[in-house]
């Protein structure tokens, strides 16, 4: 492993921010019964601020599999990149400075995961804090108490980035769900 994304992960992230981006207008709320005369509004709305430890081993799907889905469901992001790749993170900010993306909505904090996770989990800002490296998930877990963040940590689990990082799965953790009732009838 050498740092340097292969074609095969470029191409995987590029298909990633499509997906992504196509998804942004299209993951909305939805409309429940309730028991009484009634509807229940489930809106969608993005947490804020999503600080992200990206995982090793694919350094730029990884860092891209984090990003799109959080800033497609209006979020800003906090990445920390791969920690000994992180050169495919500082080159992809390079597309970023160039692209229609306001300033700050993607910000890349380069350094040791372990020296990082405390001060994301535990910052006062940050809403939400993903890990998909190996750092602890208890030192997430505790740190992010404060102010009652949303966790999400792979626990060291592998996963496969080119087929399970994306969907769903993804929309749904960078989202909280508001629900409204509307009565009607007499």
């Amino acid at each position: 492993m050498t740092g340097k994304p292969g074609l095969t992960e470029v191409a995987a992230a590029i298909n990633r921010l499509f997906t992504c981006a196509a998804w942004a207008d299209k993951y909305e709320g939805a409309a429940k019964p309730v028991p009484i005369r009634g509807i229940a509004l489930a809106m969608n709305e993005p947490l804020g601020v999503i600080a992200a430890l990206c995982p090793d081993d694919v350094p730029l799907l990884g860092l891209v599999s984090l990003m799109a889905p959080a800033i497609a469901m209006g979020n800003t992001c906090v990445l920390v990149p791969s920690e000994p790749f992180p050169l495919a993170a500082t080159d992809f900010y390079q597309v970023l400075e160039t692209s229609d993306l306001p300033a700050g909505v993607v910000n890349i904090v380069t350094g040791t995961h372990g020296d990082l996770a405390k001060p994301l989990a535990g910052h006062m800002d940050v809403d939400a804090i993903w890990s998909f490296d190996t750092t602890p998930a208890a030192v997430i877990e505790r740190e992010s108490t404060g102010n009652l963040k949303r966790t999400w940590v792979g626990n060291g689990q592998a996963r496969d980035w080119h087929a399970d990082g994306e969907g769903r799965a993804f929309l749904s953790r960078a989202t909280d769900v508001k629900t409204i009732w509307v009565p009607y009838g007499e």
